[in-house]
């Protein structure tokens, strides 16, 4: 007899996996998932914020060489310089780029998270999911917009680059808002090119998907799921994730993620109003 929990858990690893890289959304398509299968809303939460332990694996081994660069360039981090333009700072610019982003994210991301524990608390199920939705259509929103941007292809982050996306990077803790989305898209209006913006965004995944599971670890403990399930589901999301990168810096100028952030959000508002009646 199959076990539904691990099921479950499987298919919400992989989808973590495949969700977490493309500007779609990765929170609120799990939540929404979850929550389809009788998984209790704060429950649900919990259990994706722990995933991202897994895309974050996935991230580091996918850009080691990346990042065994970015760290051999920390004794060359001074005072004055860290933001400096020109290849000889360009791994300091990016190692200071992740450093403030990161922390920013942290400071936002815990207010954030602690707003969306109250919230679920105090949310029905179908508001909740239409809550969901709303914060979907919001991210197309910007992406549409983010997408008529001229580029002039900027390769070095700048203190600005940092502090912008760092803070909308926590906001993107609650469900709904794409992480990747949002940090794509506020380098693309900062005229990086996609490429550059994706790659950058990927990076700095890795201390932020961390953070983002050991604050649900530590917030909560272990998912109110099955150990052995919530392991599979991390190892699914690491497996997929590492291979679904490649794939969408394939794709990454062909597909047109915000009108899929509209549809399906607008289908979650309208689902979840039904189900609110």
């Amino acid at each position: 007899m199959w076990n539904r929990t691990l099921v479950v858990a499987l298919v919400a690893g992989i989808l973590q996996g495949i969700f977490e890289w493309p500007p779609i959304f990765s929170e609120g398509n799990l939540v929404l998932f979850l929550t389809a299968m009788g998984e209790n809303p704060a429950i649900a939460v919990q259990f994706v914020l722990f995933l991202h332990a897994g895309t974050a694996i996935s991230a580091t081994v996918y850009y080691r060489d990346d990042v065994a660069r970015i760290f051999r360039s920390i004794p060359n981090l001074r005072s004055g310089s860290a933001f400096r333009s020109g290849s000889a700072g360009h791994d300091t610019a990016e190692l200071s780029f992740l450093a403030v982003a990161t922390v920013v994210s942290g400071v936002i991301g815990i207010a954030s998270y602690r707003t969306l524990g109250a919230m679920v608390s105090e949310l029905a199920g179908g508001t909740f999911v239409a809550l969901v939705g709303m914060l979907l259509v919001a991210t197309g929103i910007l992406l549409k917009t983010a997408d008529g941007f001229e580029l002039r292809n900027r390769e070095s982050s700048t203190l600005t680059d940092a502090l912008l996306v760092g803070a909308l990077q926590g906001i993107a803790i609650l469900p709904g808002i794409s992480r990747s989305g949002t940090t794509t898209s506020v380098l693309l209006f900062r005229s990086f090119d996609g490429v550059s913006a994706f790659r950058l965004s990927f990076l700095l995944s890795i201390p932020v998907a961390l953070g983002a599971g050991a604050l649900s670890l530590l917030d909560a403990g272990i998912p109110a799921i099955a150990l052995s399930s919530t392991l599979v589901a991390v190892l699914a999301s690491a497996v997929i994730g590492y291979l679904s990168i490649d794939g969408l810096l394939r794709v990454v100028e062909r597909v047109t993620f915000w009108g899929v952030c509209i549809g399906l959000g607008t289908v979650a508002v309208l689902g979840g109003l039904i189900v609110a009646m």
